[in-house]
């Protein structure tokens, strides 16, 4: 989605025009992800949260990510979000980058983070978390070693499978959607629960 804002008009009556307007079409957006482009003045990263949260705010639309028409400023976000992406692998255990496919495999002594979609009749294994920044189409089991404190993340959650410690989860053949956006499946009073996961997942990222 692309917003115009009027250079010409004052910021603070462009983030009340903003929430009024998301505010009366919230029935018509509903609850949708997006990536958002704002176009007309310049702003600064204070300006640009102010008016995520404003439109956020005033509807279930949740903004993943904002995308800045200057090259320089796209290959600077990149840049940011492979080096988080490696500091998350140090943190974690290990990342893999790409699509899993009918068939793939994936193991890891600890956490792993997956870069891409995991599709149905692919399988990632970990004795600690498994994070998914894509689809969950295939299975998963995390807490592989045991460990009952696991957590499976999600950008798409339609697994056929999730298995934590010694849970199992069945979600069958057809991958039904679990929920609409990032989904979080751990274990509660002895069996696997899934949740949206509120917070939104661009702001885990420090584009400075």
């Amino acid at each position: 989605m692309s917003i115009y804002l009027d250079p010409n008009v004052p910021f603070e009556q462009i983030l009340s025009d903003i929430e009024r307007k998301f505010r009366e079409s919230a029935k018509f957006w509903g609850s949708i992800q997006m990536a958002l482009a704002l176009e007309g003045r310049s702003l600064t990263p204070e300006e640009e949260y102010q008016i995520v949260n404003a439109i956020m705010g005033s509807s279930q639309v949740e903004i993943l990510c904002l995308i800045d028409q200057d090259g320089e400023q796209i290959r600077r976000c990149e840049k940011a979000l492979n080096e988080k992406l490696m500091e998350l692998s140090a943190q974690t255990g290990q990342f893999h980058k790409g699509d899993l496919k009918r068939g793939d495999s994936l193991e890891s002594e600890a956490s792993i983070v997956v870069i891409g979609n995991v599709n149905h009749g692919a399988k990632v294994t970990a004795k600690g978390n498994i994070i998914i920044l894509g689809e969950l189409k295939g299975s998963v089991f995390a807490g592989a070693a045991g460990n009952g404190e696991a957590v499976v993340v999600a950008l798409d959650m339609a697994p056929t499978q999730i298995r934590i410690a010694d849970q199992f989860s069945r979600n069958g053949e057809k991958n039904k959607r679990l929920g609409r956006g990032p989904m979080i499946a751990s274990i509660e009073n002895g069996v696997i629960c899934t949740k949206v996961i509120k917070k939104n997942w661009w702001s885990m990222f420090n584009f400075n």
